[in-house]
């Protein structure tokens, strides 16, 4: 019996699967919310409770980077060694990996019901090239598929952590006032839950926009950031559009630098958290407008395909994946 999983700062799902046939067959999962838990070995029991499982192997995505079987994750209080979890837990072969690790294995097993294509019909998927995966959730996850003799090799990436770049005047100014709060603007503190809630302040501070009392109320006493976006798709308020137009745009400008950094005109996935709660944004024209403005480049983002992933137990199959070749 395969353990999988895919923890996310907000909620993280745990599955059972069984191999047979080189094929994986899923047997039970559940999604428990994080931070209710001190760690994922308390999680892992809850989980198997009652299940009397003998548990061959296992893997489990975690937000951040592994070394040496160990990570400590960026957006949750966990720090955790593989080696520990699979004494304490009896599973002989326990393997910790990145989450966009686990999403990108699981690119190459998605069929069409589990994608949204967001680009030109010109644009075709390819077998046998490069392609990445952007997952925009609380940070914003990068991986890239290498495309290799022997088939793909998923490279774990921290480039959401790398250097904003902005792209006109408005992103000057937002630049400019991230660098005030944070010292370095990474792309992560844009394209992202968190990445709203900054766009959102900062357009507040220009005072450009009226802010009602109601929108403020709302913010402050939930999810800010699936308000802020919820409010901006509807139209019901002109700050929120606006700073969700500005989140499409950083984001599609970052998924056409991942194919420019690795060639990957095989195609661009996104996953994570709000890319198919937002897909009418991501289909309004900005993102892709972004995306294919890279200069005398700009013919690469043209030949790759851009896809949401709206299968949300994407990231826990690929786990499976891995644990089922260990």
């Amino acid at each position: 019996m395969i353990l999988s999983g895919d923890a996310g700062a907000t909620k993280t799902e745990l599955a059972l699967y069984e191999k047979k046939h080189n094929e994986l067959k899923l047997i039970t999962s559940e999604k428990f919310p994080s931070s209710e838990f001190s760690n994922p070995e308390e999680m892992i029991r809850e989980f198997l409770k009652g299940k009397n499982e003998v548990i061959d192997s296992a893997c489990l995505g975690i937000p951040g980077p592994v070394e040496n079987g160990k990570v400590k994750s960026t957006n949750l209080p966990w720090q955790l060694c593989e080696k520990e979890l699979s004494e304490k837990l009896n599973i002989p072969l326990f393997k910790l990996a990145n989450d966009l690790e686990c999403l990108a294995t699981a690119v190459n097993f998605l069929s069409e019901k589990d994608l949204i294509k967001i680009s030109s019909d010109k644009t075709k998927i390819s077998d046998n090239q490069n392609k990445v995966v952007l997952a925009p959730g609380t940070g914003l996850g990068q991986a890239a598929l290498i495309f290799t003799d022997s088939g793909y090799k998923v490279v774990a990436t921290e480039g959401g952590h790398a250097d904003f770049a902005s792209s006109d005047e408005t992103e000057d100014e937002l630049l400019k006032y991230l660098r005030k709060k944070f010292g370095h603007v990474s792309y992560e503190r844009i394209a992202s839950g968190s990445g709203i809630l900054n766009i959102f302040e900062f357009l507040k501070s220009e005072k450009k926009y009226t802010v009602s009392i109601e929108l403020n109320q709302k913010i402050n006493s939930g999810d800010a950031a699936a308000v802020i976006s919820e409010e901006g798709i509807s139209g019901g308020s002109g700050i929120c559009g606006k700073t969700m137009d500005i989140f499409i745009s950083v984001l599609g400008a970052q998924a056409g630098n991942m194919v420019l950094n690795y060639k990957a005109t095989g195609g661009v996935y996104l996953g994570g958290g709000i890319p198919f709660k937002v897909i009418d944004k991501l289909k309004d024209g900005k993102f892709m407008k972004a995306f294919l403005n890279k200069g005398r480049l700009s013919y690469l983002p043209e030949a790759a395909p851009v896809y949401v992933i709206k299968n949300e137990s994407a990231g826990t199959y690929g786990a499976a994946v891995i644990a089922s070749a260990l």
